[in-house]
């Protein structure tokens, strides 16, 4: 069993104890299939009542970390594999804990869906994202100015489809895109494709026989390829 830290006087018991585990189970302390300690030694491993910790174990398997039985053990679920969006959203907050791998997957789940989304605004509604990408905005030349001004492009592409499922999955998406925008916008000539990209796009957006899908779609798979050689 892993050892864990004592309870900060800043964290809710709670939220501790989620934490705690969640860090053992990316750290493959705790890999998919095993089975957690009996409830009693995992409190006192924690520094956590058994309520504090049944509490914390139901919210892990509303997620989908855990699968809770009654009359037996807590077992690790295999998250990658049976988790949902909601995994995502929690793995954007161990920044350490995202892998390589996990990054592309996500990459290539917008170059996927994505291209699909920004056609289908343009069909609706040009003006709103040309509005939105005329130059002289509020964009800074800092990684933080850039990773907003990006995604608040997609959301606002999201946002002119009016469709709410793929504003609940964007939702969702977010905090992990603001983080890996920051460090993607880190660099220069990422920068520099993005601003090659919005004018192009801004040409798309003039020509009614341009095809913005292909456009969006050449330029995240670009994206894609550029996130794996830096």
């Amino acid at each position: 069993m892993p050892k864990f830290e004592g309870v900060q006087k800043s964290v809710k018991p709670a939220e501790f104890a989620e934490n705690q585990l969640l860090e053992a189970i990316l750290d493959g302390s705790y890999g998919p299939g095993d089975v957690l300690p009996a409830e009693r030694l995992l409190a006192q491993s924690l520094g956590v009542t058994r309520p504090t910790l049944r509490e914390t174990l139901q919210r892990l398997s509303k997620e989908g970390w855990v699968t809770i039985a009654h009359g037996k053990p807590t077992q690790v679920n295999d998250y990658l594999s049976s988790g949902g969006l909601g995994i995502l959203n929690t793995l954007s907050r161990f920044n350490t804990k995202l892998s390589p791998d996990m990054t592309g997957y996500l990459l290539e789940a917008r170059t996927l869906i994505f291209p699909g989304v920004a056609q289908r605004a343009v069909e609706k509604d040009p003006d709103a994202i040309l509005a939105y990408l005329t130059p002289g905005g509020c964009l800074g030349i800092d990684a933080k100015s850039f990773a907003t001004h990006d995604w608040g492009l997609q959301m606002l592409m999201v946002e002119i489809t009016e469709n709410p499922v793929l504003k609940m999955m964007f939702n969702d998406f977010s905090p992990v895109y603001h983080r890996l925008g920051q460090l993607y916008f880190t660099n220069q000539t990422a920068r520099k494709m993005s601003m090659e990209y919005y004018g192009e796009l801004r040409l798309a957006l003039g020509d009614k026989k341009a095809s913005v899908q292909e456009l969006v779609e050449k330029t995240m798979a670009r994206a894609q390829q550029f996130w794996r050689e830096i």
